[in-house]
Formats: structure tokens, sequence, C-alpha cells
């Protein structure tokens, strides 16, 4: 799916013509031939992301438009899957655990804890408008579960995910977790998390350094009906 190319701390994924769907910064939906991946550095503060991206791209020799993701996460540490028509790119360290605590007697104040996750996850399909929204999705869930299991939290306070397609691939109207789009995605997307996770902490803890807990309780009433 992805021509990789790591230069400068920027990983580059670069494919012709793909569709790239972002929630990172200047996220959002649209055509470019590449995406990146910048590792910023200890004790960055830059808030001019335009600036500070296009610096970062032309002091890496990298010219092309598409979504970038920023990281704390040194690229040496990424990770990326391959299965059948799917690729995930990952990178994922420690420090910014959002632990989302189910049960309200639950422990919120220790454990092992993963920090800031980005994830690329593409196919060579063409999917439909749908498609690759709920292809986002699916690799959001597949990073919460591999989070969940290896460290105890579904994310951190400022994981992204990016999920393209081929336009000229053959189509595929549905990515949910049955088909084999979705399929492949959740096994690319749980190995690259965590095959980068145990590159940078290959003792397993993840300690946490800064983070939230979610611990509020929101109201909850039925909604309105005259259905019996």
């Amino acid at each position: 799916m992805f021509d990789a190319t790591v230069r400068d701390g920027v990983c580059r994924l670069a494919r012709t013509g793909t569709r790239w769907l972002s929630t990172g910064y200047a996220g959002g939906d649209g055509r470019a031939p590449a995406a990146y991946n910048c590792t910023v550095p200890e004790g960055w503060t830059r808030t001019d992301l335009d600036a500070y991206v296009a610096e970062r791209l032309d002091a890496a020799g990298f010219s092309a438009d598409g979504p970038a993701l920023l990281t704390g996460v040194a690229q040496r540490h990424a990770r990326r899957a391959r299965l059948g028509p799917v690729e995930a790119v990952a990178t994922a360290g420690v420090s910014n655990p959002a632990a989302l605590p189910v049960d309200a007697a639950a422990r919120t104040d220790g454990g092992h804890h993963a920090g800031t996750v980005n994830v690329v996850v593409g196919t060579t399909r063409s999917l439909a408008p749908g498609a690759l929204p709920n292809l986002l999705t699916v690799a959001a869930e597949a990073k919460a579960a591999t989070l969940l299991e290896l460290a105890g939290i579904p994310g951190t306070t400022t994981d992204a995910v990016v999920a393209a397609c081929d336009p000229a691939g053959d189509p595929a109207r549905f990515s949910g977790s049955a088909t084999a789009v979705g399929g492949a995605a959740r096994a690319c997307v749980r190995d690259a998390v965590a095959a980068s996770l145990r590159s940078r902490h290959p003792d397993g803890e993840y300690a946490a350094e800064a983070g939230v807990v979610t611990d509020e309780r929101a109201a909850v009433t039925r909604l309105p009906t005259s259905d019996p």
C-alpha cells in the first residue's frame, strides 16, 4: 500500500492518488500523494503547526502535500504490518494516558499506561464513501483494544488515526470487522501498535508521565417514545 521513507525524523507514506481521512491536526478527507508522521523533539512547544510541518518536510526533502501527524516517538520505533489488501503503520510510546474507568469503584491512580499512538491504515481497495470513515473507526477500535490488553487503557490524550484507500483499486462497499478489509485492518493495527510499543518498551513497563482520567458520571435517561 505505502512506499515508506524515513528521513530526519519524518516518515513519508507515499502512494499516488490516495484518498486520505485524518483525525490529526488539519485533518479531514482529501486526495494527496503522501501522508506524514513527524517526530517532535522533547520539550516541543510550537503552536504554529502549518509552518512547523512545512519546515520539517522541507528539511527532510519532502515536497508533496498530504495529511501530517505529530508524535514524540522516534521513527525508529515505527512498525508496519501487512495482511491481504491492508497495511498499517504505527508509532506508540508513553506519556499521555487517557483512562476511562467503567466501574465507578475502579482504581484510576496507577497501573501500566501507554502513550501517544499514531496509526495510518490503508487498503488497495477503492472504498465506498461510508466505508473509508468506517475503516477509520475499525482502526481506532483495534488500537483501543490492543492498548487495553497490553497497557490497561484505551488510548491517550494525543492519539490520531489516518485511514486511506486507493480510488483506482477494486471497489469495496463495506469495511466492517467481518469484511476482508476490516478484518485485515484489525489485525494490522493490532500487530503494528503492539510491535511499536514493544520496540520502545521491551520490558513491558509503560510508565505514565501525564494524562487524564475521565471518571465523571453523565446523567442517563430513557428516550421519549410511544412504543410499548
